[in-house]
């Protein structure tokens, strides 16, 4: 199949929609399939090029002031660009991973010239809103608002997915249309027990204690300033490590937190972490948290699943289909400090508990194997592309 990806954040962009069209580009295909992207280009000029394999048209794209690292292209310039995309590519099927503006142009085109669609949702009106300084009432204003706008383009396409089915029903409560829960997937054959990360103890002066690990973005809506009180009260009652990997707009501002509360020698920043390191990272911890409150999924929460490592998790959002309560992991309340502080501690100071929830951590990942996601996402396309013919 002739597959076009359309991604309004696509690498180098840090997050879990880029992480996911980037795995499905390259997924997809090495099972075979012709594949290109069209997503923002790194600069204000159109590209062409090849990124791990996969052909990317990059569209002139501009910085976003607020959100570092992230870029988007204005609607009005843009469509001539994704236009000629899809005369060189000549896509049997269009899957489209946003509604904003270079999936919406795409969108238009694609309808135009009678091409089946793929939509996967990945949009939460919560993960921008927390960069807007505004009263509460006009937030939820424009929650409403950014739903409506969804609505207009994701009613029009052949079928939806979403990653979980919280996810699906999200959408399907505020909107009434129907979604398949897709999963992300996660590739077991490179997040996996068998990993060691011991060399990377070296490289970013971890000391040689337990760890608690969190990977992803370093933003406001993950709540890392909570981790890092209630890591403090759990300091005096076991012993464990915090290991940030990642980046974003509240790097800064952690930091500070971090030596304002005398935490400087217990927690280790350790900045981006290459693809080539990050399985290594995940086998050298022994628990991963995951606090963010408007996870669809939570990519990172499944690499360290994968790994063999139990979760802690807030009770939030589609979080609670991957974290089983004093199964493999726990959930904590969102705002409750002094609760995540003492699921902090309780698992670190029973080994025999830990090492049995990263046995059902694995159990539990095995449904989510990314060969089989690409195999439903195929069947999807395959059927579309048929429905379309008829």
């Amino acid at each position: 199949m002739r597959i076009l990806i359309v991604a309004d954040t696509y690498y180098p962009h840090v997050n879990g929609a880029s992480y996911f069209a980037q795995r499905l580009a390259e997924y997809l295909k090495a099972r075979g399939h012709e594949i290109a992207v069209i997503a923002p280009s790194e600069n204000i000029h159109n590209t062409d090029k090849i990124v791990d394999g996969v052909r990317v048209f990059g569209i002139s794209s501009l910085p976003v002031f607020f959100y570092s690292g992230f870029r988007f292209s204005l609607p009005l310039i843009i469509k001539s660009a994704i236009k000629r995309a899809f005369e060189e590519f000549r896509p049997e099927i269009v899957h489209l991973q946003s509604h904003f503006t270079i999936d919406r142009a795409a969108f238009w085109i694609a309808r135009k010239k009678g091409l089946p669609m793929v939509a996967t949702n990945h949009f939460m009106p919560e993960n921008l809103l927390p960069f807007l300084p505004l009263p509460k009432f006009i937030i939820n204003w424009i929650k409403e608002l950014a739903w409506k706008d969804f609505a207009r383009i994701y009613k029009k396409v052949g079928v939806i997915t979403s990653p979980t089915e919280t996810a699906a029903h999200l959408i399907d409560v505020k909107l009434g249309i129907p979604v398949k829960a897709i999963s992300c997937g996660i590739d077991l054959k490179r997040f996996n027990p068998k990993n060691t990360g011991e060399h990377l103890r070296a490289l970013y002066k971890i000391p040689n204690v337990p760890i608690l690990l969190y990977v992803g973005r370093l933003d406001k809506e993950k709540n890392l300033d909570l981790v890092i009180r209630a890591f403090r009260k759990s300091t005096d009652k076991t012993k464990v490590h915090l290991v940030i990997a990642g980046k974003g707009s509240e790097s800064d501002n952690l930091k500070k937190l971090t030596f304002d509360l005398g935490l400087k020698e217990k927690i280790t920043f350790t900045g981006f972490v290459t693809n080539a390191d990050l399985a290594s990272l995940y086998a050298l911890s022994d628990c991963v948290i995951s606090p963010g409150t408007a996870e669809l999924q939570s990519i990172s929460t499944m690499e360290g699943m994968a790994t063999g490592k139990p979760i802690i998790a807030v009770n939030a959002m589609a979080l609670p289909e991957l974290v089983k309560d004093g199964e493999n992991g726990f959930l904590y309340e969102d705002g409750d400090e002094n609760g995540l502080s003492e699921k902090i501690v309780r698992i670190f100071s029973d080994s025999a508990m830990m090492k049995k929830m990263g046995e059902k951590s694995l159990e539990f990942i095995q449904k989510h194997d990314i060969d089989k996601v690409m195999g439903e996402y195929e069947n999807l396309y395959q059927f579309e592309i048929s429905r379309s013919k008829i």
